[in-house]
């Protein structure tokens, strides 16, 4: 299956939380949407990684997404080596996007930063003829996307470009909130963390409406490039 875009994530929710309204928008407009969790989040402090799986499962039947995987990374440990790279490779050989979307460049999180410089190593690589890969006893194609942009996450990083998402902010929401484990629950005993405060909750849809303040709109979520923007014409822009 052939994917307009994939969306990698460190961990089950970081997508949702980095851009899952550009997903929900880009799949009502008819796109195919795929994710690529990393790892199942087995070091978070709350839930465990079967209630992540089922999280994930759910989430991604709110974002209409028509597939998801996750390649089993190991949660904390992971890196950016040849072992992981080919893995991340076959994903983008198998769905060849025309774009990518994976973790912030940088972010408190260290798998956050790691396996953004893993997956824009791998769509790099991906497009190399000579590195060999195969999927269920098929030599796969080379492959390398158009595009790799990278979602802001837990830092305020400045985005060189936004999307209006105004649309979609409450579907986003809901595929955030579908991880019931992690985020803020009034009536829940686990340990309290730096997302399951009410704070953080709130402030998913706070800073996608400053964004999109900043941009004339209701809410946007931002971007970072690794290339210049290009367009046809200044009236492009908005």
């Amino acid at each position: 299956m052939k994917l307009d875009i994939l969306a990698f994530g460190a961990h089950p929710d970081d997508v949702e939380l980095g851009c899952g309204a550009t997903i929900a928008k880009e799949v009502a407009n008819g796109k195919k949407v795929g994710v690529i969790d990393l790892t199942r989040g087995e070091l978070g402090t709350r839930g465990t990684a079967e209630t992540r799986d089922q999280e994930a499962s759910d989430a991604a039947k709110i974002l209409g997404v028509s597939v998801r995987e996750n390649l089993g990374f190991a949660d904390g440990f992971f890196v950016n080596d040849k072992e992981h790279q080919l893995a991340v490779i076959e994903m983008i050989r198998k769905y060849q996007p025309d774009i990518v979307l994976c973790n912030a460049i940088d972010d408190r999180h260290i798998d956050h930063g790691k396996g953004s410089k893993l997956v824009s190593d791998a769509c790099f690589l991906s497009g190399l003829l000579k590195i060999e890969t195969e999927l269920d006893g098929t030599e796969q194609e080379k492959w390398r996307p158009k595009q790799v942009y990278h979602y802001i996450q837990w830092k305020n990083l400045e985005p060189d470009l936004a999307v209006d998402v105004s649309d979609y902010i409450d579907v986003k929401m809901a595929s955030v909130l579908a991880y019931k484990t992690q985020f803020y629950d009034p009536d829940s005993k686990e340990p309290q963390t730096p997302i399951s405060s009410k704070n953080f909750t709130d402030s998913i849809k706070y800073r996608a409406r400053d964004l999109g303040r900043l941009i004339g709109t209701e809410y946007a979520e931002g971007f970072t490039v690794e290339r210049y923007v290009a367009v046809d014409s200044l009236f492009d822009l908005k």
